[in-house]
């Protein structure tokens, strides 16, 4: 199933019931005063989170939501029937902007979270309500309000503690599977994941946290190269990065090549990315060479946090678990 993270979807809310026009006709009353009820209010558009939904997948064919309208008014001054309010679920993590302005209205980020995104129109008066004492018998009543109508751009980022990444093929998929219960496809060449894959990695001694798997970034994923920046996107949320390092295919004239060239395309695409806590993991150690390609990595950028592992073997991964935590436990202004 391909993995849905934008959506444009339009909704309206429903229209408010007309006012009723309507006289009291009693035995021994012929003539009766105005008795015409109010009409219903329209119902509702209301985007709630849940933990149902993963992706914005529900709105790859479905795009077009109206709430119920208010029922008329009716005699006897009887309300007409309110319109049933429209519920529509999307995963935490969704933003909700205008689609014609782009101005964000709701940053759906916790379970459970309520927006009534449109209201309905609300309900028209009956002649009752127009009863006065120059007009005791009002033959007008008010027709409904309408509702509202907008287009919602609706964009998916993922919530998630720790983001995983690094250049295709650095290892991310065998790593997330050796430390959680996520299985992503795992294969010898580039792009092999092609959708962010979640996965929640328990420690034993700390509490759990959850791991975001970024497809393999490339030079100018920031402009769209590759699979562009649609998935930039997600590491937004995250508060520690693991930048992944292929250490077996370290270049020999420049070996922090493939780390600079990640964290540039993060800079560009959002300053504030290439500065988040990072640790940085220098996996397929088992390799012939990579021990000392990662040796070498290791005294050419001394200032960084970084961790030779083999997520094949399962060497070094206690001790990156660690560091991950010590990272996310770390004060926010450190």
């Amino acid at each position: 199933m391909r993995f849905i993270d934008e959506a444009t979807i339009t909704v309206q809310s429903g229209d408010g019931g007309r006012g009723c026009v309507s006289f009291r006709r009693e035995k021994f009353v012929p003539r009766g005063g105005p008795d015409g009820g109010d009409g219903g209010r329209g119902g509702d558009v209301i985007l709630v989170t849940t933990l149902r939904k993963r992706t914005l997948q529900q709105f790859q064919f479905k795009r077009q939501f109206r709430a119920a309208d208010g029922g008329p008014g009716q005699g006897r001054q009887k309300t007409g029937r309110n319109g049933d309010d429209l519920i529509i679920e999307v995963p935490p993590g969704t933003l909700v902007s205008a689609a014609e302005t782009g101005v964000l209205l709701k940053d759906m980020a916790s379970a459970d979270d309520r927006f009534v995104v449109a209201r309905g129109g609300r309900g028209g008066r009956g002649n009752t309500r127009f009863k006065s004492s120059t007009n005791r018998a009002p033959r007008h009543s008010q027709p409904g309000e309408s509702g509202t109508t907008l287009t919602l751009k609706l964009e998916l980022k993922l919530l998630a503690d720790v983001g995983l990444v690094g250049l295709p093929n650095a290892g991310k998929s065998t790593l997330i599977r050796a430390i959680s219960a996520a299985r992503p496809k795992i294969g010898d060449y580039p792009f092999t994941t092609l959708n962010p894959i979640l996965g929640v990695v328990e420690t034993g001694w700390s509490d759990p946290f959850v791991v975001a798997d970024i497809p393999g970034l490339i030079e100018g994923a920031h402009q769209g190269a590759g699979l562009g920046h649609r998935f930039l996107r997600h590491i937004e949320r995250t508060r520690v990065l693991v930048h992944m390092v292929d250490a077996a295919g370290i270049d020999a004239d420049d070996p922090l090549a493939a780390f600079n060239t990640v964290q540039q395309e993060l800079a560009l695409f959002k300053a504030e990315l290439a500065r988040k806590p990072c640790l940085v993991i220098l996996n397929k150690i088992d390799l012939p060479g990579a021990a000392a390609n990662a040796r070498r990595f290791q005294s050419l950028a001394p200032a960084l946090e970084t961790l030779a592992i083999s997520a094949q073997t399962a060497e070094g991964l206690e001790e990156m678990k660690s560091k991950i935590v010590a990272l996310l436990e770390r004060p926010d202004d450190d």
